[in-house]
């Protein structure tokens, strides 16, 4: 089972899925964990870094040029990704496929999902990632939904605490992140590829909690479910 989590800077992503994986390792479910982008080992990823602080020329302005760079990163590791799925590991995703989409759709200006139709570069994003590339599509997102006030206090925030760090150009672009997170919010109500979950983190941690052990219910439910299936004997 893939699970992709997905939110914009700042969001908590690594601090939900760094909870989802603790309480499934708790209940002995096998877990396979990788974050995007893999800044210190893709040399795709390190080039849109390079982009992202000013060290590639105008690349950083073409949207589709950073998001095939982005994509490209999935690529390297879409196999081993469905190896582990097929070894019965949930796979959590620290952002997929649907980040590419939602910040490119922002960028352009785009309306992520509009009538239920992907915009231009959403579906140019779903072409090229799911269907050139072959990369996975998660069985289930989950937009880890923050107010935009929260996501930019915690993006300085962590530009404070890492000061050798900064802000990139994505994370100093107040209106993009806001954009972002209508797109994303847009991805999920129309079920972008697969079942979403909206995660509220607005700063309750108590209800984040619950919100995850439910999660975790559903994922451990979903796991003997796909166990018990493939016991079934070959009536062939």
């Amino acid at each position: 089972m893939i699970i992709a989590f997905e939110g914009i800077d700042g969001a908590g992503k690594n601090t939900v899925v760094t909870a989802l994986e603790a309480e499934l390792i708790a209940r002995e479910i096998p877990v396979a964990r990788l974050a995007f982008p893999r800044y210190e080992t893709s040399v795709h990823a390190q080039l849109a870094s390079a982009a992202l602080h000013g060290g590639m020329g105008d690349l950083v302005d073409s949207a589709y040029g950073m998001a095939t760079l982005f994509a490209l990163d999935r690529a390297e590791v879409a196999a081993e990704l469905t190896g582990f799925d097929e070894d019965g590991y949930v796979v959590l995703l620290d952002r997929w496929v649907a980040s590419n989409a939602a910040y490119s759709a922002a960028r352009l200006s785009q309306d992520a999902s509009a009538g239920g139709e992907s915009s231009e570069v959403v579906a140019w994003v779903d072409d090229l990632e799911f269907t050139q590339l072959g990369i996975p599509v998660p069985d289930l997102q989950v937009l880890v939904n923050v107010p935009d006030s929260v996501t930019a206090g915690r993006v300085a925030a962590r530009a404070e605490e890492d000061a050798g760090r900064g802000v990139d150009a994505y994370e100093a672009d107040g209106g993009l992140q806001a954009r972002t997170l209508a797109a994303y919010r847009a991805l999920a109500d129309a079920r972008w590829n697969s079942p979403w979950l909206v995660l509220d983190n607005s700063g309750d941690r108590s209800a984040l909690d619950a919100q995850l052990v439910e999660l975790a219910d559903a994922v451990a439910d979903t796991v003997a479910a796909e166990a018990a299936e493939a016991e079934v004997p070959d009536e062939d």
